[in-house]
C-alpha cells in the first residue's frame, strides 16, 4: 500500500477551515444566547430556557441550570413512567381502569370528569394517559400517580434514568389543596431536554410506547400560543405545558411549555421554557415562550 504525503499548504487549509467552521458556530450560539438575553430583558419574570440538538446532543442555554416549577410539564415525567410499567408487562393500554365518582375531583381542570361526570366506571388506560397529556387532565394525572406508586416514584424512576435535576412530590389534588407546593415539583430547563432526548433516541421506552407517547404529545391542545405560537403552521410540535394560572396576588407562579420540535429538513431539537413569578398576563408569558422557540428554530434551521 502507497502512501501520499500531504502538502504542508493541504494541511494548513485545512485546519484554517476547521477553525472558521468552529468560530462560526460558536459566534452563531453566541447570537442566540443574545437574543434570549433580549426576549428576557423585556419582562420583569424568572425566565430559564433550555435547547438541544437531538442529532449531536449540543446544548444551549439560559438560566437552564435553575431550578423551576413544572405544574403539568411533570405529567411528561409520569406518562414515562407509566409507559415504562406497560413495557414491563405490570400495565396494559388497554387495561381497564375502574374510575370511581371520588377519583373526579370537582374544581379542577378535567375534560375526563367532563365525559364521565358520574364515574363509577371503567376506562382504558390508553384513554386515560391521552386525556392526561393531550388534554393536560388534572384528574386524569392523580389516577395515573396512584396506579404507578406516587409522586416520589416517578421521581425515583426519572432519577434512575440519570436526570438528577428533578424533584416530583406532590399530587394535582395537593397543588391545588395549597400553592406553596407546586414548588415542591421543579426541574431545570436542562434537565428537562436531557430526559426528552432520552425519550427522542428510544432508550427509554420501548418502541411502540414511544410512538404512543409521542402521537399523543403531537396532539397536545393546551398552550397553542407557547412553543408553536411563532413557528411556521403546521410546524409539528410534540409537547407538554404547565401551567399555575395568577394567584389572588395576579402572581403567575408558573407558564411552561417543554417538546420535540420538527425542522422542515426533517431533524429535530428540544426545547424547554419556564417563565415563573410573573404578574403579566397569560397572553405575554405565551409570547415569551413563543419568541423563546422561534429564536431556536432560527439558529437550527440556518
Amino acid at each position: 500500500m502507497k502512501y501520499f504525503k500531504v502538502p504542508n499548504c493541504v494541511r494548513i487549509a485545512i485546519c484554517l477551515l476547521l477553525i472558521s467552521n468552529n468560530s462560526f458556530g460558536q459566534q452563531r450560539k453566541q447570537d442566540l444566547k443574545k437574543t434570549i438575553e433580549t426576549i428576557v430583558g423585556k419582562h420583569t419574570a424568572k425566565i430559564g430556557f433550555s435547547v438541544i440538538d437531538l442529532q449531536n446532543g449540543d446544548t444551549i442555554g439560559f438560566n437552564g441550570n435553575v431550578r423551576y416549577p413544572m405544574q403539568s410539564v411533570y405529567k411528561f415525567h409520569l406518562a414515562l413512567a407509566v409507559l415504562k410499567q406497560v413495557d414491563e408487562g405490570k400495565l396494559k393500554l388497554d387495561q381497564q381502569i375502574f374510575v370511581t365518582t371520588k377519583d373526579l375531583l370537582p374544581n379542577t381542570w378535567s375534560p375526563l370528569r367532563d365525559k364521565y361526570p358520574q364515574g363509577n366506571v371503567s376506562i382504558p388506560l390508553a384513554e386515560i394517559l391521552s386525556y392526561t397529556v393531550s388534554q393536560s387532565d388534572n384528574n386524569g394525572c392523580d389516577i395515573l400517580f396512584r396506579l404507578v406508586g406516587g409522586p416520589s416514584e416517578v421521581k425515583r424512576f426519572i432519577h434512575g434514568l440519570g436526570i438528577k435535576d428533578v424533584n416530583i412530590l406532590a399530587t394535582e389534588e395537593e397543588m391545588h389543596l395549597d400553592e406553596m407546593v407546586q414548588f415542591k415539583n421543579w426541574s431545570t430547563p436542562c434537565a428537562v431536554v436531557q430526559l426528552l432526548k432520552l425519550f427522542y433516541d428510544s432508550k427509554i421506552l420501548s418502541t411502540s410506547s414511544n410512538d404512543f407517547l409521542r402521537d399523543i404529545m403531537e396532539k397536545t391542545v393546551s398552550g397553542p400560543n407557547k412553543i408553536k405560537g411563532l413557528l411556521p403552521k403546521g410546524t409539528t410540535v410534540a409537547h407538554k405545558t404547565g401551567s399555575s394560572g395568577a394567584n389572588a396576588a395576579g402572581i403567575t407562579t408558573a407558564s411552561n411549555d417543554i417538546g420535540i420540535v420538527t425542522l422542515p429538513n426533517g431533524k429535530h431539537f428540544a426545547i424547554a421554557v419556564f417563565v415563573s413569578m410573573t404578574n403579566e398576563e397569560e397572553k405575554e408569558t405565551d409570547q415569551i415562550i413563543a419568541e423563546c422557540s422561534k429564536a431556536a428554530w432560527d439558529y437550527f434551521s440556518r
